[in-house]
């Protein structure tokens, strides 16, 4: 682990990024400026403040403003930047570990904190008026309604962010995804639907009792496909580990590191997430607020 530490200090002042194989980034210092991340993030921040300026300037004298909801969402926005743009991203191009890191960033930060900050309001409010109210028929028409119902019930989104986060972890084609940007952009992106559609389902469509159980779930089906990786007596990616000798690990070290970080610390966010809500479950059933689930 000091070996990982020296690594990331060492790469915040390197000279020269690599991508995938030998294509180069057009970054210095381990920084990642893939057009196809940094210009939705930018659109994205920009089209939130510009919506949130216009609703807090009609927010009546009185009336709570959703600040929350704002810091929340750059947060969030943040959290996607350190794992897309920031060395970390860099790192993951070399070692399975940091990949990992970067996953984990995408799927339990990100997505939970963009989730809870319920931004298409204000990202619809950033737009002209005639868009605004063309965009606001679009989702309330009822084949969109009942696609996102569907999307976000509990049990259909937990088991969608499972199917994509088993798939992509297939030795084949998380390799490929190394090698190929195309796929890794995809494999990216999937993470990410899939998390806010299942953070989505937690948060706001499910029932606290029903929640904690589809973030249990969770937990447990990650923290079983991390110690699979991490007890693996083999290298299970070799294009994904093959550079780790050149960082002082050895690939089955690197792959046994990443296991970890899916097996613990992320599985230790899904339980705290559960842990919260099943208290919450309890306190308002003990009040009568609440059904049993």
């Amino acid at each position: 682990m000091r070996t990982l530490i020296a690594l990331a200090l060492t790469i915040t002042t390197a000279g020269t990024a690599f991508a995938h194989g030998a294509e180069a980034h057009p970054a210095s210092y381990g920084w990642t400026f893939d057009p196809w991340v940094v210009v939705p993030l930018c659109t994205l921040a920009a089209m939130f403040a510009i919506g949130a300026c216009r609703l807090l300037w009609r927010v009546s004298p009185g009336r709570a403003k959703p600040l929350l909801r704002i810091v929340c969402y750059f947060a969030g926005l943040l959290a996607l930047t350190v794992a897309l743009v920031s060395p970390i991203h860099w790192l993951g191009e070399h070692l399975f570990t940091f990949h990992m890191v970067e996953h984990e960033i995408v799927m339990a930060i990100a997505a939970p904190l963009l989730v809870l900050s319920r931004p298409a309001a204000m990202c619809v409010w950033s737009l002209p008026r005639f868009a605004r109210r063309w965009t606001a028929q679009a989702f309330n028409a009822s084949p969109v309604r009942g696609l996102w119902s569907r999307f976000t019930g509990g049990v259909t989104a937990t088991v969608v962010h499972a199917v994509a986060i088993w798939t992509w972890h297939v030795p084949m084609l998380l390799d490929v995804s190394v090698t190929n940007i195309a796929m890794h952009r995809l494999q990216h992106l999937s993470f990410f639907i899939t998390a806010l559609i299942f953070w989505w389902a937690v948060i706001w469509r499910s029932e606290r009792g029903a929640a904690a159980w589809h973030l249990f779930v969770t937990m447990m089906h990650t923290s079983v496909l991390g110690a699979l990786i991490a007890l693996s007596p083999r290298v299970l990616y070799v294009a994904q580990t093959a550079s780790a000798p050149e960082w002082g690990l050895t690939p089955l070290e690197d792959q046994q590191m990443a296991g970890m970080l899916m097996w613990i610390p992320a599985g230790t966010v899904y339980a705290g997430a559960a842990i919260f809500l099943l208290s919450m479950w309890i306190r308002d059933s003990g009040r009568g607020g609440a059904k049993l689930v």
